[in-house]
């Protein structure tokens, strides 16, 4: 049995390290198919796809999956804690510096080094992604079709119905091998879960109308975030900036690039937006009502994929989602890529993080040591 405080430990690590949103999804398959050897290809890329399916931030998602398939609901909660912390703390920190100094560029300037640290980990992503899909024709072209998608920058729900659809087509004649499965779904855990949420609610409702509606916005936000985090984001805009008014677009903007220069999913912006409406208690509040849906969500879906993993209609669709998710990391790749103004020195910086990262070495040294180096070349 999995310990739970290796779990924590684990993603806590990998939270430390997870710039580049998606791509960190790659490294969790490394640690926990390959290093660890909790979970079987198989069962994690099953994982993937429920994560591309399902709203929420996708490299969270998966991070829940891992703990949820190894340890039911404490286990989910675990590694979903872990890995989002790092990702927390620091953006808390931020929000109190930017309220301090109403100024981003300085803040960001000690981090502008790490982009091209960010770029090398998404890169590489892309390729360990890839590679096992190279022999099939068919998931190439889904592959092809995602990033094209994206780069005509279509609405990211709407390009993984597409290749849903694309894969019920390409793969129709595959034939799956049939299971057994006999396991109960045990839904008491997200029960009580649910249960302690709508009890915060009602506390809130009570107590703090401000803070209610902050939890219930987020709560909406996140129901409707299909298509990963930053999905999350224009909805966020139109329902604290445009409607509620309660801050202003610019300071919004300034929210998002604090988002990009954290590690872990870019709506950790919520809790950005909670500080400055109602400071710490606000952060707090504003950080478990955007994960929590999504959450409960992965739950119950990693619970009843052993029900549908048997349907061929999930088999094919899961060979799209994963196909997909590759085209996807190649469009981020790129789009990041492009942000940066590159010099002979930054393509040797990138050059010497992809091969230090193809070459395993821990992605949480890479990160710390270029960001060290970047510190003295860069500023």
């Amino acid at each position: 049995m999995v310990n739970l405080k290796d779990l924590f430990v684990t993603f806590l690590k990998l939270g430390l390290t997870a710039f580049g949103g998606p791509a960190m999804v790659a490294y969790i398959r490394e640690v926990a198919v390959e290093r660890k050897q909790w979970l079987d290809e198989k069962t994690f890329h099953g994982g993937i796809a429920l994560a591309q399916a399902i709203p929420g931030a996708t490299a969270m998602q998966v991070a829940a999956y891992v703990g949820l398939k190894t340890r039911g609901i404490l286990g989910g909660l675990v590694s979903f804690v872990g890995f989002g912390m790092p990702a927390f703390l620091l953006m808390l920190f931020l929000s109190f510096l930017y309220e301090k100094t109403r100024s981003v560029s300085e803040i960001i300037s000690v981090f502008m080094g790490l982009q091209i640290v960010v770029v090398a980990i998404i890169a590489n992503a892309f390729l360990m992604f890839t590679k096992p899909i190279l022999k099939s024709k068919g998931e190439l072209l889904i592959a092809f079709l995602s990033f094209l998608l994206f780069t005509l920058k279509f609405n990211p729900f709407l390009i993984i119905l597409i290749c849903l659809l694309l894969s019920q087509l390409i793969f129709k004649e595959e034939t799956i091998k049939i299971e057994n499965n006999s396991k109960k779904v045990n839904l008491r855990g997200m029960a009580i879960l649910l249960i302690a949420l709508l009890f915060l609610l009602l506390l809130l409702f009570i107590s703090d109308k401000t803070l209610f509606n902050i939890a219930i916005t987020m709560i909406k936000i996140d129901c409707f975030a299909f298509g990963g985090a930053y999905a999350s984001l224009p909805l966020m805009l139109h329902e604290f900036v445009d409607r509620l008014k309660w801050i202003d677009e610019k300071t919004f903007m300034d929210g998002i690039a604090l988002g990009q220069i954290t590690p872990g999913p870019i709506v950790i912006t919520a809790t950005f937006v909670g500080y400055l409406l109602k400071g710490y208690i606000g952060a707090i509040i504003a950080t478990l009502a955007i994960f929590s849906p999504s959450f409960l969500i992965m739950a119950l879906a990693s619970e009843i994929d052993g029900k549908i993993k048997n349907s061929k209609i999930f088999s094919r669709a899961k060979k799209g989602l994963i196909a997909s998710f590759s085209g996807l990391l190649l469009f981020a790749t790129i789009k990041f890529a492009y942000t940066l103004e590159w010099n002979w020195i930054k393509l040797l910086f990138l050059s010497v993080s992809i091969f230090c990262l193809i070459k395993k070495i821990n992605i949480l040294y890479v990160v710390i040591i270029g960001a060290t180096i970047s510190a003295f070349v860069f500023k």
